[in-house]
């Protein structure tokens, strides 16, 4: 067996289903493919090999819908939020490399479910609110600490989803506090060893799946009702949130 085929190997079928089925409900949601793509994978790998590949081919959609979405994007909305992530991704990152798998994915498992539930209550209760300086303050090095560790931003979607007016700023000013916090993590996780040659490797290997089921999402997006499949992948990652915590406790 050559080292190639090593590397292909690495890829494994539920690892392109991952990231099939994470860019379909990014095309159709604009968000929580991360969540579906670990959450899918922690029951059989561990964080530290999953999620510097969700870093890595989740990149360029963010450059894209940041570029896309310039015009909505305001500087003093997203700055302070992504330099706060930032200070917060620091101790998640090291926790990452260090930590304790299985404290980790029972973390992982309440992450998720917590996010799962407020996303839920989020569809059914869409209210806009003014930014506070501690609303910002706690929501970034929070968000810069799930970020750190698992490449979740969804909690980064849920405050900005309340303080944009709408849909092109939602996402223009979102994907400039990710994409700062990828570039950032892309340099850590470096510099810490997280990110290997294979793991790059993996990452471009995936990245035609990744393509196939952002189409598939976006055409999905056109022909059903966008409420309903949100709830129900909501539903599921609150399932497999609380199925993680069983696992491993």
């Amino acid at each position: 067996m050559t080292v190639n085929d090593a590397i292909i190997m690495d890829v494994s079928p539920l690892m392109i289903v991952a990231v099939i089925c994470a860019y379909i409900v990014k095309g159709m949601c604009g968000f929580a493919n991360t969540i579906v793509f670990t959450s899918i994978l922690s029951f059989q790998n561990d964080n530290i090999n999953i999620t510097p590949v969700d870093l890595l081919i989740g990149i360029p959609s963010n450059i894209l819908l940041a570029v896309r979405e310039r015009k909505a994007v305001k500087l003093k909305l997203w700055l302070p939020l992504a330099a706060l992530v930032l200070i917060g991704s620091l101790p998640g990152i090291f926790l990452l490399k260090y930590g304790d798998v299985v404290f980790i994915k029972i973390l992982l498992g309440i992450v998720i479910t917590g996010l799962g539930i407020e996303m839920l209550f989020r569809e059914f209760h869409r209210q806009r609110s003014k930014s506070s300086p501690m609303g910002i303050f706690i929501i970034g090095l929070l968000s810069g600490f799930i970020t750190g560790l698992f490449g979740i931003g969804a909690l980064l979607a849920a405050y900005m989803g309340k303080t944009t007016d709408s849909p092109d700023a939602f996402r223009g000013n979102l994907c400039m506090v990710l994409l700062t916090d990828n570039l950032f993590r892309l340099i850590m996780y470096s510099l810490t060893g997280i990110i290997t040659l294979k793991i790059v490797k993996n990452a471009m290997i995936l990245f035609p799946f990744m393509l196939i089921g952002l189409g598939l999402g976006i055409q999905l997006s056109k022909i059903l009702d966008e409420k309903i499949v949100k709830v129900i992948i909501i539903c599921m990652l609150i399932v497999s949130g609380l199925s993680l915590i069983a696992v491993n406790v």
